[in-house]
């Protein structure tokens, strides 16, 4: 097997539990998740998905509708354990493992098999997509960070697209920006979207590792890998129709069924 794509999906949040399980217009989001994690397969070659939990419940609901699953220990610290854990007990070796987080049920296909295939290419330990933001898309980030401003990451990496750092503040400082937003309509801003693709040895070595420095003052697990002399490779994708990072709240439940609602329903193409 080449790659293999794991949802990780844990029944318990301190704040939305049995979120897997919550209907978004009426569909799972773990069924969500891992429709998208089954076409990016399907495009790929020789690649697999799994959802992998620590709930019966979930995985009940997963084989009613004949979602691959497979059970973890609810104690694993991460969706990157879980994500080993479900190859380890597959039985399989994947050259790639994609962590595709099991609360962005609005991945498009298109961000997995990229940096799936980018994991596979390059010589990097890691991958990861970003999206150049526009100048009205910064506009709105930096406002947002005023009223939340953990929320929303951006990133920095040199001319062959290696990481060089992730962060919760706005990556570069601009000292010229005017003469920037005059000549073209993207920033020099990368927001980062949370999918990562391993190499199955890269992974094994970055569960090993105990959390690092910046990575508990940031709150960002990528740094880990960085801190520790890893590689991570940066892929540019096409924005999201639906760009919402994640569902962490009835709240952003919500939000998302008056986005489909506004933009059709991505499970439906």
């Amino acid at each position: 097997m080449k790659t293999l794509i794991v949802v990780p999906a844990r029944y318990g949040s301190t704040r939305f539990p049995g979120k897997p399980l919550t209907l978004i217009a009426g569909q799972s989001m773990v069924s969500r998740v891992a429709g998208m994690a089954g076409k990016a397969a399907a495009a790929l070659d020789d690649a697999a998905h799994v959802v992998a939990t620590d709930d019966a419940r979930i995985e009940a609901h997963c084989r009613e509708r004949n979602i691959p699953v497979v059970m973890t220990d609810p104690a694993l610290p991460s969706g990157s354990d879980r994500a080993l854990a479900a190859a380890e007990a597959l039985g399989v070796q994947p050259q790639v493992v994609v962590n595709l987080q099991g609360d962005s049920p609005f991945t498009p296909p298109a961000h997995i098999i990229a940096v799936a295939q980018a994991a596979m290419a390059s010589g990097a330990d890691a991958a990861t997509p970003y999206v150049r933001l526009s100048w009205e898309a910064l506009d709105a980030l930096r406002a947002h960070k005023l009223e939340t401003p953990f929320s929303g990451t951006t990133l920095t990496h040199d001319l062959n697209g290696r990481a060089l750092w992730f962060s919760k503040i706005i990556l570069p400082a601009m000292r010229k920006e005017a003469a920037l937003r005059a000549a073209g309509d993207l920033s020099p801003v990368c927001r980062h979207i949370g999918l990562y693709a391993f190499k199955l040895d890269a992974l094994r070595q970055y569960v090993s590792l105990p959390e690092g420095r910046y990575e508990q003052l940031e709150g960002l697990e990528q740094l880990r890998l960085l801190e520790n002399g890893m590689s991570i490779h940066c892929v540019e994708v096409a924005p999201d129709t639906i760009a919402i990072p994640g569902i962490d709240t009835p709240e952003d439940v919500a939000l998302a069924e008056r986005l489909i609602a506004q933009h059709g329903d991505p499970a439906g193409d």
